[in-house]
């Protein structure tokens, strides 16, 4: 018979692996395990603990897609899947209406800047890695890290070529440029320099710098809002043509920006395993109306994982590159190479979750990563109540999977409990290299 296209084959291997683990019992020894770990979330957006006459936080990513055309979401996102009245009954003893919202304004009041740190110790989360353009008051070390945005260096010149591409870029390359401009600030520069070569050298290092000299442990590039992931091979003398060009007010061409992206890419991403900072990207095939999901898949990122001189930077594909988690695991066998769960854990079901996580943990059990993507999503949902139930979902999912494997034979209880901590704290510890307590 013909071979099943690859994303089919895929989908027919989760399908019968999700039959499977969905009728698998956690035993619970293990669980109870497994509620003990202090997890260490590898990518969150927590927010800022604001008085409520005081500003919005605003800070709390680099794309906010509140301001791109309205879209549909994951169903298990909306208020009306049952994981966030539970997890709102779990925080604040209501889980609906009045009592709530009032339960959520007392509670935010006493706790003021301590609220954060409350909330991780409510969804059993020792550090959170926040992704913030800057990070604040009660979203500081030891309980959060910082990963700051860059692709704004990614994109020196005129944008409007590439902001035409959809209704969503229109809004959101603008926000890059602003981004860039307040960069640009922050190093005392009024304008781009001459060359690429002093770009790079003035800018993009020396940003990355002051970023790490700031506390930051990792960069974040979403750049798959913005353009397809596959930076190729660069080509250097056209890169530098085009700056000289862009510099000089012209406008590049679509097929120029991508050339001049390539280089910063990988200038970009060398610099920062120089630091000793990871490089996060977003890899997800789903948020906006007009996103493009064949440009955000696993596999276009291999030519950079390939690159031999990028092998002294750990890359992490945030997301697990859902629903492409065969080429994520594929890309798994790269040295340097990790993956998260977050999001995951908030879109999926438990059963769900646990067929993706068997098989990486089957063969690259060192490189997953639990986290969030624990966010903002109005009045009545805070990011607080998406690490609870990122939490609980990946708890309940990686209890299933390791009893699997048990029923199975393929570890023994002493293997499953050091992978689920290798998921929640181990192997994060290793990748950043933090002091254990």
């Amino acid at each position: 018979m013909p071979h099943a296209p690859p994303r089919i084959a895929a989908a027919l291997v989760l399908f019968a692996c999700r039959a499977v683990v969905g009728q698998t019992p956690v035993d619970s020894g293990l669980a109870a395990y497994i509620a003990t770990i202090r997890a260490i979330d590898n990518h969150a957006h927590p927010m800022l603990p604001v008085a409520p006459e005081a500003p919005a936080d605003t800070e709390y990513d680099a794309l906010p897609l509140d301001g791109i055309p309205p879209f549909p979401i994951p169903w298990r996102l909306t208020l009306t899947a049952p994981v966030w009245p539970a997890a709102a009954r779990a925080l604040y003893g209501s889980g609906s209406g009045a009592a709530l919202a009032a339960a959520r304004i007392r509670v935010r009041r006493e706790r003021g800047e301590a609220f954060p740190a409350w909330a991780l110790d409510r969804a059993g989360i020792d550090v959170m890695l926040a992704n913030r353009i800057t990070p604040g008051p009660g979203l500081l070390p030891p309980r959060f890290l910082w990963v700051p945005f860059d692709d704004a260096l990614l994109f020196p010149f005129d944008t409007r070529l590439e902001a035409a591409r959809t209704p969503d870029t229109r809004s959101l390359y603008p926000k890059e440029v602003a981004l860039l401009r307040r960069y640009l600030h922050d190093l005392g520069l009024a304008a781009l320099p001459p060359t690429l070569d002093a770009y790079v050298t003035a800018v993009v290092i020396p940003t990355l710098r002051r970023q790490r000299e700031s506390g930051a442990v990792a960069i974040k590039l979403e750049a798959a809002y913005l353009r397809p992931l596959d930076f190729g091979d660069p080509d250097v003398a056209l890169a530098r043509a085009v700056y000289a060009r862009g510099v000089g007010d012209g406008t590049p061409t679509r097929d120029e920006s991508k050339a001049l992206e390539d280089y910063l890419f990988r200038a970009l991403a060398r610099e920062a395993g120089r630091l000793g900072l990871a490089v996060h990207l977003h890899v997800l095939e789903t948020f906006g109306g007009f996103y493009v999901a064949r440009g955000a898949t696993p596999g276009l990122l291999e030519p950079a994982f390939n690159d031999s001189t990028l092998r002294g930077t750990s890359f992490v594909i945030v997301h697990g590159g859902w629903p492409a988690v065969g080429e994520t695991e594929a890309m798994l066998g790269k040295p340097n190479v990790y993956a998260d769960i977050s999001m995951m854990d908030l879109m999926l079901a438990p059963a769900e979750l646990a067929a993706v996580l068997r098989p990486w943990l089957t063969r690259w059990p060192n490189k997953v990563l639990f986290g969030t993507d624990a966010f903002d999503g109005g009045p009545d949902q805070g990011w607080e109540e998406g690490a609870y139930v990122a939490a609980t979902t990946t708890r309940r999912a990686l209890g299933m999977a390791l009893t699997a494997m048990l029923r199975d034979g393929d570890i023994d209880p002493a293997r499953a409990r050091a992978l689920a901590r290798m998921v929640l704290r181990d192997n994060a510890v290793a990748l950043y290299h933090f002091e254990t307590h």
